[in-house]
């Protein structure tokens, strides 16, 4: 007999109900984020004589210790189902729109009797995958906050000390920027300096561009609006501060990035990723940790492209065709695909790829849309490499687009 538990995982406890396959309940109850309640569930199981063999088991989310321990305890048959996928069958027991937990955990077990067929079962990554995924994330928060930090820090700037954002070429994306913000946290005392003093503080510093030096000083002195003593009082302090914590985030990303590729070329799946054009120190890595090591977790390009972003929604009702933006996906993933595309277009040597953008671009809405359309014609390309595990060929890529392209 085969039994289907929904789980309604929260932070502290879980409601979970056992279904049979007629869709009757065999039993309800809630569980402690612990130990003794996880032991709980596993004990109700063998009280209705149940075997895990026999144990189809769904929740909504695949970020939690219970998910790990109920593999380890050898229930083989876990299904994560997509928040969105539960909160739209809602109808089915209920129209009022109540939230009830122990409702949803009936219905996440009645979804998984019914629609079990078009569910993939979950399977825990290797060690090295689950890494490589927890520093991706990382980077990406990271990269996120430096954003964050920067436009603050930009915006204070223009307030009272504009040279600072035009002394290097790079502005505040690189950590020589804040360093001298955090030094001279004001224009007077940046207008003090003199070419030896600032020469050495790029030294001290390890600045690379040394031979810019002096285009750099020549900046700093160009003559800028003056802001008020009171201005600069008022905001030179935050300046510091938020230098000070973008200088701070900037080095938390080189050393994550430094484990990241340690850890990529210790993955089996190295090459494959590596070989593909864009993909880089952070990109590869990224697709890889995405994809993950279960080639049965996508079993189509497509929906690996739909979980990525890359996809568009179509909706058909009668005479109506209407293509949207997708919103519901992996937010980490849409961000990794728009880096590539971007990478694809302007950093790498793909002619595919520039030649595909240059040909779609008169055609798309935004430039934004034009890199979508980029990132997911190779999300496809990325797919069939992670399912073959071959290495990239941009001329055998090139030949099978010329004979797709041949009319028939």
């Amino acid at each position: 007999m085969q039994v289907y538990i929904g789980i309604d995982w929260s932070e502290n406890k879980h409601d979970v109900v056992f279904m049979n396959e007629a869709g009757a309940d065999l039993a309800c109850l809630v569980i402690a984020h612990n130990p003794e309640g996880f032991a709980q569930l596993d004990a109700r199981r063998r009280k209705l004589g149940l075997a895990v063999e026999d144990c189809q088991v769904g929740m909504e989310t695949a970020h939690t210790i219970l998910i790990d321990y109920l593999w380890s305890q050898g229930y083989t048959q876990l299904y994560v189902l997509p928040p969105n996928q539960v909160k739209s069958n809602q109808g089915r027991f209920r129209q009022s729109g109540a939230k009830d937990d122990p409702a949803d955990a009936r219905l996440i077990a009645d979804i998984l009797r019914t629609d079990r067929r078009h569910l993939q079962p979950w399977k825990p990554d290797t060690l090295l995958t689950r890494q490589l995924r927890s520093q991706v994330s990382l980077i990406i928060h990271l990269n996120q906050h430096i954003l964050r930090l920067s436009n603050r820090l930009r915006a204070i700037l223009l307030r009272y000390y504009p040279a600072a954002l035009r002394i290097f070429s790079a502005g505040l994306k690189t950590q020589i920027a804040p360093e001298f913000i955090c030094a001279y946290p004001n224009p007077q005392a940046a207008q003090r300096l003199n070419f030896a003093e600032f020469e050495a503080f790029a030294r001290q510093h390890r600045y690379p561009a040394l031979g810019r030096l002096p285009a750099c000083f020549a900046n700093l002195k160009v003559d800028y609006p003056a802001a008020s003593p009171e201005i600069v009082l008022t905001y030179q302090s935050e300046a510091a501060m938020l230098a000070g914590m973008l200088l701070l985030a900037t080095r938390n990303k080189v050393r994550c990035l430094r484990q990241l590729l340690q850890l990529y070329r210790q993955h089996p799946r190295h090459a494959t990723f590596a070989s593909l054009p864009g993909a880089g120190d952070f990109i590869g890595p990224a697709l890889l940790a995405k994809f993950g090591d279960d080639p049965l977790r996508f079993p189509s390009a497509a929906s690996s492209q739909s979980l990525a972003g890359t996809a568009p929604v179509t909706r058909r009702s009668g005479k109506r065709k209407t293509v949207s933006y997708r919103w519901a996906c992996d937010k980490e993933w849409r961000y990794i695909a728009q880096e590539w595309a971007i990478a694809l277009v302007h950093q790498s040597h793909s002619s595919i790829a520039t030649a595909y953008f240059q040909t779609i671009r008169p055609h798309c809405h935004s430039e934004a849309h034009a890199y979508r359309c980029v990132a997911n014609r190779w999300m496809a390309v990325a797919w069939k490499l992670w399912q073959t595990g071959q290495t990239y060929d941009e001329a055998y890529h090139f030949q099978q687009r010329a004979m797709r392209s041949k009319p028939r």
